[in-house]
């Protein structure tokens, strides 16, 4: 889908087609649920999807927050199922994450997930296909290396975008080790109109605070914190988020957003900080956790007050992927955070 002068053009007819009620504004990263014997609870991620949809329409299945790169190929593919089956049912928009160390690991992992689509929908084509099952593109990120160029970073992001397929490109450095710089990602804009979406996690923005163009590509901030001063309806550099704590306010996210519509900044700018000030708080009390990330670790001690309520502490505490719980004092500490920032449910959607 390499085109020369019709690049924003033709990405703004794809996004158009990919999104016909418009790209999202709020988008989040779904936590992977565990059962006890370690299998993906599948009743617990249907309920959390049911409980996010009225405020957030488009998902990134799986991302960072979901254990993407922990994650086995064929606990994905049964993640995925799951995914794909409820975003049909409650109409949502997916992104399918390919979270992989390199490109070759990327371009196989793609055709095999275009085949299974078109495989499980009947889909005439991968277009076809993609829109029957709800899913909207893939995410990737630059390959793994800290000593790559942003020549080496560009030749494996170009080859996965000249198969055409609707991509979105994250920055993560925290896991590649390296950052697509601005002038990279403005020559990809401008040579593929199949590049729709990118994500930056960095929390260094350097890409949209450089003032390079990206022909319209849709932008979405991925750090966390200040969320009122980054959307371009306040004046940002931003046109959305893609936030791992929409796992948890999903609503009070959705209020900033409406609140900056319209014109209502201060109520914004405090929803923003008490916000801020409670992730900062219980990523901080995640830090000493060995396993899985603060982004999943952090949004799963939040999430486990939202699916029980109150007396969440009682119950036992979320499981991580590699088989372990979150601590008790974790999950104490976050409990007495969220209620001292008034932000504790008065009942879980478990409940």
């Amino acid at each position: 889908m390499t085109t020369t002068g019709s690049t924003s053009t033709d990405r703004s007819q794809l996004l158009k087609r990919l999104f016909p009620n418009r790209v999202p504004v709020l988008w989040c990263p779904l936590l992977t649920h565990y059962r006890s014997d370690g299998a993906i609870d599948r009743a617990r991620m249907a309920a959390h999807l049911a409980h996010l949809s009225p405020f957030v329409k488009g998902f990134l299945i799986p991302g960072s927050t979901g254990d993407g790169w922990e994650m086995s190929d064929a606990e994905i593919r049964e993640l995925l199922e799951i995914a794909v089956e409820e975003c049909q049912r409650l109409d949502l928009n997916l992104l399918i994450g390919v979270l992989k160390i390199d490109a070759g690991a990327v371009l196989k992992t793609l055709a095999q997930t275009v085949e299974w689509l078109g495989s499980r929908t009947n889909g005439r084509h991968a277009e076809d296909s993609l829109a029957k099952a709800k899913v909207c593109g893939f995410t990737v990120c630059a390959p793994r290396g800290k000593d790559l160029s942003q020549e080496q970073i560009e030749g494996a992001l170009v080859s996965v975008l000249e198969l055409g397929l609707p991509i979105a490109v994250y920055q993560l450095p925290q896991i590649t080790q390296n950052e697509i710089g601005p002038d990279l990602a403005s020559n990809l804009a401008r040579r593929f109109a199949n590049f729709i979406l990118f994500k930056d996690t960095s929390g260094a923005d350097r890409v949209v605070l450089s003032g390079r163009s990206l022909e319209g590509v849709f932008t979405v901030r991925g750090a966390e914190g200040d969320y009122a001063r980054w959307l371009n309806t306040a004046g940002g550099p931003y046109h959305g988020f893609l936030l791992s704590t929409a796992n948890c306010f999903a609503r009070e996210l959705h209020q900033i957003i409406d609140d900056i519509s319209g014109k209502r900044m201060d109520a914004a700018r405090r929803m923003a900080a008490r916000l801020t000030s409670v992730v900062a708080e219980v990523f901080q009390l995640v830090n000493s956790v060995p396993e899985g990330n603060p982004f999943a670790n952090g949004n799963k001690a939040i999430d486990h007050f939202f699916a029980h309520g109150p007396r969440a502490a009682e119950i036992s505490p979320p499981r991580l992927h590699a088989g372990s719980r979150l601590p008790l004092e974790v999950i104490r500490a976050t409990g007495e955070a969220l209620s001292r920032h008034g932000l504790m449910p008065a009942k879980g959607y478990l409940e």
